[in-house]
């Protein structure tokens, strides 16, 4: 039998097997590119993090090829089952190798389907705090008012207590004034001071009044509410205008006082 008799013979006998092979891996190929294009569509008003985005769409798109892919090789005739089993078995070689790096993807993918936060909002836990800056597939990024940053892993974060504050934080200031001070025009004078801060939030309203009365002083709170990245510089300037108010006003801030008797000095008995 010549080459040519061979080539004719294995055409015949497989040629449809291959012809089919190849447009299940053609339409497979348009299903993969379809359905990624779907989930995009779909994860955009959900996933705002573009490159969390695209992973979810090639993560969905090799899944649909290599589901074509099994097709394909099953038209051809080759043996699923074991392949099936290999592969399995490799995975969980890999699962073993690299079970911080999948716990952190597993846990990125949750964090952003459940989203405990989004970024820009503030977050504490783990002993930390800050504004969220970036939520990736591995970590999340936390910037604080200092500028630094801290990286968390993202299995660190799934299933611990988390307080999510927002993008907003009050303001917990303490002045003390005489007992002395007319309290009515402290009050009023403090509000003035708080409705004069263009960083102060209108809503929600502030909370000022009195909330001890301390050894020498009647101690007057302040809480107002301002945007996250106006935390440090709105306290420097409410605390410099109350004490410059104060003082233009006749408001006394009393010092600590404390008496000390020294006896013995001058015969004087305890």
């Amino acid at each position: 039998m010549t080459a040519k008799d061979i080539t004719l013979d294995l055409i015949i006998r497989y040629g449809f097997q291959i012809l089919g092979a190849m447009i299940i891996l053609i339409v497979g190929v348009l299903l993969a590119r379809w359905v990624a294009n779907l989930t995009n569509r779909g994860l955009e008003a959900r996933v705002k993090e573009a490159p969390m985005r695209l992973l979810i769409v090639r993560a969905t798109r090799i899944l649909v090829l290599m589901l074509t892919l099994l097709v394909a090789l099953d038209k051809l005739g080759f043996q699923i089952a074991p392949l099936v089993a290999a592969v399995g078995v490799a995975g969980v070689g890999v699962g073993f190798a690299f079970h911080g790096v999948l716990a952190n993807i597993i846990a990125g993918l949750s964090i952003v389907f459940t989203k405990p936060y989004r970024v820009g909002e503030y977050i504490e836990l783990l002993g930390v705090q800050g504004q969220v800056l970036t939520i990736e597939l591995f970590s999340t990024t936390l910037a604080q008012l200092d500028q630094s940053r801290i990286v968390i892993p993202n299995h660190k974060i799934v299933g611990e207590i988390l307080h999510n504050y927002g993008t907003i934080r009050q303001l917990q200031l303490k002045v003390g004034v005489a007992y002395g001070a007319n309290l009515t025009e402290v009050l009023v004078v403090a509000k003035q001071v708080v409705a004069a801060d263009p960083r102060v939030l209108r809503e929600p309203a502030a909370w000022i009044g009195i909330s001890e009365l301390a050894d020498s002083s009647v101690t007057l709170s302040i809480q107002p509410w301002v945007m996250i990245a106006d935390m440090i510089t709105a306290r420097g300037e409410l605390y410099q205008a109350i004490v410059e108010r104060f003082r233009a006003s006749k408001i006394e801030i009393p010092f600590p006082v404390r008496e000390v008797r020294l006896f013995g000095a001058s015969g004087e008995q305890p």
